[in-house]
């Protein structure tokens, strides 16, 4: 599993942990049923405290992204691809928020946005 751990954010290192994982489970990089690394391997793996692996894990677990077996590890949730999908719009709908928010603020107008979009989607 690659994770990288930023210093420098803002950001907590156990919500990058989280972050990284579950975008990695919506985007399919970790399949359903497929065993992680243990709190104590990925701590070691990644230079940090257990106790912030583990509420990584306990995170990813409350949100129904793995399912934790006592003595066995943690595995990735089996998931419907309509919950699949529903997280991965989740997603964008929250990086839209900010650029309509973001928009808003610099007086750019919705049809100027849909230009942009336009523009955007067809080029990448």
């Amino acid at each position: 599993m690659n994770i990288i751990i930023s210093n420098s954010s803002q950001e907590p290192i156990y919500e990058q942990i989280y972050r990284q994982i579950k975008n990695s489970i919506i985007m399919g990089g970790l399949k359903p049923g497929e065993l992680l690394p243990s709190i104590r391997s990925l701590a070691r793996e990644l230079q940090v405290s257990v106790i912030t692996s583990k509420r990584a894990y306990e995170e990813l677990e409350r949100d129904g992204f793995i399912e934790t077996v006592p003595g066995r590890g943690s595995y990735v949730s089996e998931q419907s691809a309509g919950l699949l999908k529903e997280k991965r719009m989740r997603m964008v709908e929250e990086k839209l928020v900010e650029i309509v928010a973001d928009c808003k603020l610099l007086g750019i107008s919705l049809a100027e946005l849909h230009e942009m979009l336009d523009l955007l989607f067809t080029e990448v």
